[in-house]
C-alpha cells in the first residue's frame, strides 16, 4: 500500500515511528509528513513550558543517527527526524495547514491508500479524508470517548483513574476524536511513575495495534469498528491550577533522571 503518515515533531511521534516503520517498510510505500505542534496554547503554565523542553525542544536539538533496523527493543534517535528519510518513498515535509489547496493537490497527487495519523497537530477536514481508499486511521493517547481531546494520561492521572490507554480510531469528519473505534488498549496507572514516562510507554502497544490494522487493510479485510457511546467530554491543556492539584495529589509529571533512562534505553546516541 501507499500509507501517508502524519505526526508531530516530538519525542513520542519519533518513538512511536521506531516502531512503526521498521515493519511497514519493506511492504508498503511510505511518506512522512510532519506538524510543528499539537494545539495552540500561547499562554501556557510554566509546567507546559516544561513539558514541551522535555517533548520537543531538547529532543530536536540533539545530533543523532538513522533508523535502527534491528527488531531489538533499542531504537536510534533522529536528528529531527531528517534520519527517517533512507527508510521512506519521499522527503520528510513539514505540514501545518494540510487543509489548504495546496496539501489536498499535493495528497492527491500522492494517492495514499491509507492516511496514519499519530499526535499530528492538525484537524483533517472532509476533502483531506475522503482522498485515501482505506480512510484516515488515528491513534489516539487516552481511552475514547471519556478522554477526547489533550493529555489524556495527566487527566486520568488527576481523575485516580486505574487505568490509561490508547484508542485506533477511524477519523470520518472533522470533529476531534470522535470516529469509529478499531481498538481500545489499556494499562494500569502507576502513580510512581510520571505522566511523560506512562504516556511514552502507551506507544509501544499502540503502535502494535496500528500495525496490525494495517495489515488488514493491505488484505483487503473488512476492519471491524464500532461507533463511539455519546458523551460530551473534552479535555484542554491544563491550566495552573490543574497542575497545583496534580501536585498536591504526589503525581510527577516529569521525572528528569527516568527520562534519561528512557534515552539511554531505546536510543543509542554513540556515548
Amino acid at each position: 500500500m501507499n500509507i501517508l503518515i502524519l505526526a508531530n515533531k516530538d519525542i513520542a511521534s519519533n518513538y512511536a515511528l521506531n516502531l512503526l516503520i521498521p515493519t511497514l517498510k519493506d511492504q508498503h510505500q511510505l511518506h512522512l509528513w510532519l506538524s510543528a505542534k499539537v494545539g495552540n496554547n500561547t499562554n501556557q503554565p510554566e509546567q507546559l513550558s516544561r513539558l514541551k523542553f522535555f517533548e520537543q525542544d531538547s529532543f530536536n536539538k540533539v545530533s543523532s543517527r538513522p533508523l535502527n533496523n534491528s527488531t531489538s527493543n533499542k531504537c536510534i534517535k533522529f536528528d529531527g527526524f531528517e534520519g527517517l528519510n533512507n527508510h521512506l518513498n519521499s522527503a520528510i515535509k513539514e505540514e501545518n495547514n494540510i487543509n489548504s489547496p495546496e496539501s489536498i493537490a499535493r495528497i492527491k497527487k500522492l494517492c495514499p491508500d491509507l492516511i496514519i495519523s499519530i499526535r499530528y497537530g492538525g484537524i483533517l477536514k472532509s476533502e483531506c479524508i475522503k482522498i485515501p481508499h482505506h480512510g484516515v486511521i488515528n491513534l489516539h493517547s487516552g481511552i475514547l470517548p471519556k478522554y477526547r481531546g489533550v493529555m489524556a494520561t495527566f487527566w486520568a492521572m488527576l481523575n485516580d483513574d486505574a487505568m490509561i490507554g490508547t484508542t485506533l480510531h477511524t477519523i470520518g469528519d472533522g470533529t476531534i476524536d470522535t470516529g469509529e473505534i478499531i481498538k481500545i488498549s489499556r494499562m494500569s496507572v502507576n502513580n510512581e511513575k510520571s505522566y511523560l514516562q506512562q504516556t511514552l510507554a502507551l506507544y509501544r502497544q499502540g503502535t502494535l495495534d496500528i500495525i496490525e490494522a494495517t495489515l488488514g487493510y493491505a488484505r483487503n479485510e473488512k476492519i471491524v469498528t464500532y461507533p463511539q457511546p455519546k458523551s460530551d467530554s473534552y479535555f484542554t491543556f491544563p491550566m495552573k491550577e490543574d497542575f497545583v492539584r496534580f501536585e498536591q495529589k504526589g503525581l510527577i509529571l516529569i521525572d528528569e533522571q527516568a527520562h534519561h533512562c528512557f534515552l539511554r534505553d531505546y536510543y543509542q546516541t554513540g556515548d
